[in-house]
């Protein structure tokens, strides 16, 4: 537990380096598609196209909130430094991800019931290179799910949701490609055309499952949602021996950073330090503010 550090925002230099690549390759990707699909006249290649410039939006959205809290990392106007930058831009990034699933669905929905030509073989190879593109995007972003370490707990770990939300994003387009193939595929040869649009609305129903998880990670932090009440108990226990609790809250100030704010009531017995020392073995706190009055019974 640290007293004085007002700096919680490490950067994560690999992400937004991985992440920009990235972004990059959907670009071109996205150029490639909307050229071709406009000299050849297919709509399948337009759709896909303007499909990655979504992706791409929300790529610039991770990295900028990545820049935005490098830049201002030593601003004294955030209290806390700029943990939740990456917070909030993997929030922005879900709400456009939601967006694009109900857009998918809605999409895919009316073609169900009024279906249009599909040109197959086309198809089937813009879906393939659209797979192929994000196969390569998630092996860029995907360590993500590793840990990092910090200096002052050598245990402490959390993920990037800023990173997590650009992830997400190259998942869900994976994902789609790889169901229109299979509905591609059965619909040339068996004459399912209706499975195009079946395999559209589940793509659409998972990828609005992981924005709904993705939305309940980032949104509790940027509420300021308090610690589970387990941990406030134990640390109440912990207090209450010497003092009396009479003000604590807990709450995080970056994706993996706690803040706690604590009144006591004491006979001044121990002081200030000493409290913190009582508290040390509470390791999730990185920054800890103690207030202690004395006792309205004493004299």
């Amino acid at each position: 537990m640290t007293a004085h550090q007002h700096d919680f925002s490490p950067h994560n230099h690999h992400g937004e380096k991985r992440t920009f690549y990235v972004l990059a390759l959907t670009l071109v990707t996205m150029v490639i598609e909307i050229t071709a699909g406009s000299v050849y006249g297919s709509m399948a290649l337009l759709a896909d196209g303007w499909h990655m410039g979504t992706h791409a939006a929300a790529f610039c959205i991770t990295l900028f909130a990545y820049r935005y809290a490098r830049a201002h990392q030593n601003d004294e106007r955030f209290s806390f430094g700029t943990g939740k930058v990456s917070v909030l831009g993997g929030f922005t990034s879900a709400i456009a991800l939601g967006i694009v699933a109900l857009l998918m669905f809605t999409e895919s929905l009316h073609r169900l019931f009024n279906p249009t030509q599909i040109q197959f073989n086309e198809a089937i190879v813009v879906a393939v290179v659209g797979l192929l593109v994000n196969l390569v995007s998630m092996f860029l972003l995907g360590d993500h799910h590793h840990h990092h370490h910090h200096h002052e707990h050598g245990h402490d770990h959390h993920h990037d949701h800023n990173l997590r939300a650009a992830y997400m994003h190259v998942l869900a387009d994976a994902l789609t490609s790889l169901l229109a193939i299979v509905a591609l595929v059965f619909a040339k040869f068996y004459g399912w055309q209706w499975l195009d649009a079946v395999m559209g609305m589940v793509g659409a129903l998972v990828i609005g499952k992981w924005t709904f998880n993705l939305l309940r990670q980032t949104s509790p932090v940027l509420l300021d949602e308090s610690i589970d009440a387990e941990y406030r108990e134990a640390i109440k226990a912990a207090l209450s021996k010497t003092a009396r609790v009479t003000d604590l809250h807990i709450w995080k100030i970056s994706g993996h950073h706690y803040n706690a704010a604590i009144t006591l009531e004491s006979d001044g017995s121990l002081s200030v330090q000493q409290y913190r020392q009582l508290l040390a073995r509470f390791d999730k706190i990185s920054h800890l503010t103690i207030e202690v009055h004395p006792s309205p019974w004493q004299n």
